[in-house]
């Protein structure tokens, strides 16, 4: 656990040190959570991988932001700026619904410092028109009377609807609900960003790594047809549906990702 100052900012990180491949995955998170979105998967690939997770700016543990919007273009540069900072790349990063707004902009335009990416739940076009007052409206909501409100309304669209019905989960479903409740009050800048964000879809076909492309088939947030359309623009890439799971595939069925992953990893 770790702090660095990279592009005017500190960003919180875990690393679990050296692997035994010798390679480095980079885990990027998505809005309104942290590192332990991924916590199986760096339980799982620790000692083959050296795995670093990192919290976006204005999220988790790292340094909030005053800006009304964390655009995507500034966190894209702070990632940038933390793999040359650390003298990671190339690396294998990964990347979930915003960390994969991030993987798809640094495979594009910074082919150097991927090895591969690993694209989860993202979608590679703006937030769709029809989304976007529902989105403002909950996020104004937040931000001026909290998280607590609109919790309910968060929760679906962030998990599939068997973890959301499933009785014998209600208490990882209790527990996410808290860590969504302990966002801070500014989480609403970065929120701004998601909203706001330019389509990177024009540039994927400069993605010239492999690329792993995983989906929940109950993704509300962003449906399967979006990873579809991203895997038709990126020559190198597979696309892999998981069964049972929304919009945070890595802890609802974090044995189908991690199988999933190893198997794309071991292909390389």
């Amino acid at each position: 656990m770790a702090e660095i100052a990279v592009n005017g900012t500190r960003l919180y990180y875990e690393d679990t040190g050296p692997g035994s491949t010798g390679q480095t995955i980079v885990l990027s998170h998505g809005l309104l959570w942290d590192t332990e979105l991924f916590a199986p998967q760096i339980a799982h690939f620790k000692g083959r991988y050296r795995v670093i997770a990192y919290d976006h700016r204005g999220q988790g543990r790292s340094a909030d932001d005053p800006s009304r919007c964390i655009d995507m273009e500034t966190v894209y540069e702070d990632a940038v700026a933390l793999i040359e900072k650390l003298q990671l790349g190339p690396v294998h990063f990964g990347g979930l619904s915003m960390g994969g707004f991030v993987a798809m902009r640094l495979g594009a335009r910074r082919p150097d410092l991927v090895r591969s990416l690993l694209l989860m739940e993202t979608s590679a076009d703006p937030e769709p028109v029809e989304n976007v007052p529902k989105y403002r409206k909950l996020n104004l909501v937040a931000r001026w009377l909290g998280l607590r409100l609109v919790a309910d309304k968060v929760m679906p669209i962030m998990f599939s609807q068997d973890f959301m019905t499933d009785p014998a989960r209600s208490s990882e479903r209790a527990y996410w609900r808290q860590k969504l409740l302990n966002n801070r009050r500014s989480i609403w800048r970065a929120v701004n960003g998601v909203i706001e964000r330019k389509g990177i879809y024009e540039e994927l076909g400069r993605i010239k790594c492999p690329v792993l492309i995983i989906v929940g088939e109950q993704d509300t947030a962003t449906v399967p047809a979006k990873a579809e359309r991203i895997q038709t623009a990126i020559t190198q890439s597979r696309l892999v549906r998981i069964p049972k799971a929304g919009h945070s595939s890595s802890i609802e069925q974090p044995a189908a990702v991690n199988a999933a992953l190893d198997a794309f990893l071991g292909s390389l």
